[in-house]
C-alpha cells in the first residue's frame, strides 16, 4: 500500500514536517510494510519556506534587511541549491507581525526588505524564485520592493518618493532602467490565497487595509495612491492590469511583481505543490493523508487539505484529512473527493492542551484511521 502524507502546518502546534512525522509513526504503527511518502506542504503563506526547504532538501539564508516601518530586522528565506531556486515568504522582511500593534503604521509600511530578500537570493545565483505573499503590514503596491531592485518613484518635481503607500499619491514617474539586470534571467512565482484585484470595493486597500490598522481615511488614502500608481505604470510600460485577480495581494506587491517583474501568480498551494512535486508523489497511491489546524467551509477555496485533494482524486487516491478542528460546515469537503474528515482532538479539550498534544494526537488519529481502512 501507498500512502503519501501530505499535511500543512498545524498552527502553534505543528510544522508541515512535524505533522508529516507524526502521520508517519502512525502509519507505521498499523501497516509497518507500507510505502509511505512524506510531502511538507503549505499555501504560500507561513510555513511555506520551511515547508520547502524540507521537501526540497535545502537550507535556510539570514539576510538583514529593512523592516516594514524601516528598522533592520534578520529575516530568513530558503535555498535550494540544486535546482538555484530561492523561496521568500514577504512577510520575513514586511509581516504584520513584525510591528508591534501600537506602532502600525499602514500609509508609510514598505516592501523595500521583500527587494532585498530577492538581492541576496540573485547573488546567491538563484534562476528561480518562489514568493508566499500574505501577512504583509505594507499597502504600497510593491514600490518599496521595487526601489531596493533599482527603481525610481519620483515626484512631479523630481524628487524620489518617502517610503510607504500614502507617498504614492505624489507619483508621478517610474524610471525601471536602474532595475537590477538579473533580474531579467530569473523565473519568479507568486503564491498567493488571496484573489483580489488592486483597486476597487475588493482590492487591496479596501479590504485588507483595514486589518492592517487603516481608518475609513485612510483607506481612501491608500486607494487613491494605488490608483495613481496603476495609472503611473501604464504610462511606464505601455500597460497595466490593476483588475487581475491576485494583484491586490500583500498590498498590491503581487501588482509589483506582475507588472513589472513578470511573475507568473497562481494559487499559492498549486505554486506549491509544483514546486514539491506533489502531482508525481500521488501517482499510484492508494491513500493521500493531509490537513492542518483547522478546517471549515473555506477551506474549498485554496487552501492546502483542498489542493491537495484535488491532486489526488485526480491521480485516483482516496483522501483523508486531519484537523486539530473540524468545523460543522467542512463537510462540504465531501463533495469534492475527500472520503474522511477526522479531528484529531477530543471535543472539549482546552485549547493549550490540544496545541500541546498536537504531534501525539495526529499520531494516534492516524493510527486509528489505517486500522479502520485495513479492517484490523
Amino acid at each position: 500500500m501507498k500512502i503519501v502524507l501530505a499535511p500543512d502546518s498545524f498552527k502553534e502546534s505543528m510544522t508541515a514536517t512535524e505533522a508529516v512525522a507524526a502521520m508517519s509513526a502512525g502509519v507505521q504503527q498499523v501497516l509497518p510494510d507500507a510505502e509511505c511518502i512524506g510531502v511538507p506542504m503549505a499555501d504560500g503563506g507561513e510555513g511555506t519556506v520551511d515547508a520547502v526547504v524540507d521537501a526540497l532538501h535545502g537550507q535556510h539564508i539570514a539576510a538583514q534587511v529593512s523592516g516594514p516601518l524601516g528598522a533592520t530586522i534578520t529575516a530568513r528565506y530558503g535555498y535550494i541549491p540544486l535546482r538555484q531556486l530561492a523561496v521568500i515568504e514577504m512577510a520575513a522582511a514586511s509581516g504584520l507581525e513584525l510591528v508591534p500593534p501600537d506602532e502600525r503604521d499602514v500609509l508609510r509600511a514598505s516592501t523595500f526588505g521583500v527587494g532585498q530578500l530577492i538581492s541576496s537570493a540573485l547573488d546567491r545565483g538563484a534562476e528561480e524564485i518562489l514568493i508566499g505573499l500574505g501577512g504583509s503590514a505594507t499597502n504600497d503596491g510593491g514600490a518599496g520592493m521595487l526601489t531596493a531592485l533599482g527603481a525610481s518613484f519620483v515626484d512631479a518635481d523630481g524628487a524620489t518618493l518617502e517610503p510607504g503607500g500614502a507617498a504614492l499619491r505624489h507619483l508621478d514617474r517610474i524610471d525601471v532602467s536602474g532595475l537590477d539586470p538579473r533580474l531579467r534571467d530569473v523565473r519568479i512565482n507568486v503564491a498567493t490565497d488571496v484573489t483580489a484585484p488592486l483597486l476597487g470595493p475588493t482590492g487591496a486597500s479596501a479590504v485588507f487595509g483595514p486589518q492592517k490598522g487603516a481608518t475609513p481615511a485612510d483607506v481612501q488614502t491608500l486607494e487613491s495612491a494605488l490608483t495613481q500608481l496603476a495609472s503611473v505604470t501604464s504610462a511606464t510600460l505601455g500597460k497595466a492590469s490593476p483588475q487581475l485577480p491576485g494583484n491586490g495581494a500583500a498590498g498590491g506587491l503581487g501588482f509589483a511583481l506582475v507588472e513589472f517583474l513578470g511573475a507568473d501568480s497562481k494559487p499559492g498551494v498549486d505554486e506549491v505543490a509544483a514546486t514539491v512535486g506533489l502531482e508525481q508523489a500521488v501517482r499510484g497511491a492508494d491513500w493521500v493523508f493531509t490537513g492542518e489546524g483547522s478546517v471549515d467551509a473555506q477551506t474549498v477555496m485554496g487552501k492546502t487539505p483542498f489542493g491537495v485533494a484535488q491532486a489526488a482524486t485526480r491521480n485516483g487516491a482516496r483522501v483523508v484529512i486531519f484537523a486539530g478542528r473540524v468545523a460543522p460546515d467542512a463537510y462540504v469537503l465531501l463533495e469534492h473527493g475527500v472520503e474522511r474528515l477526522v479531528a484529531i482532538t477530543a471535543e472539549g479539550t482546552p485549547i493549550e492542551q490540544a496545541l500541546r498534544e498536537g504531534a501525539e494526537s495526529l499520531t494516534r488519529a492516524t493510527a486509528e484511521v489505517c486500522r479502520q481502512i485495513t479492517g484490523s
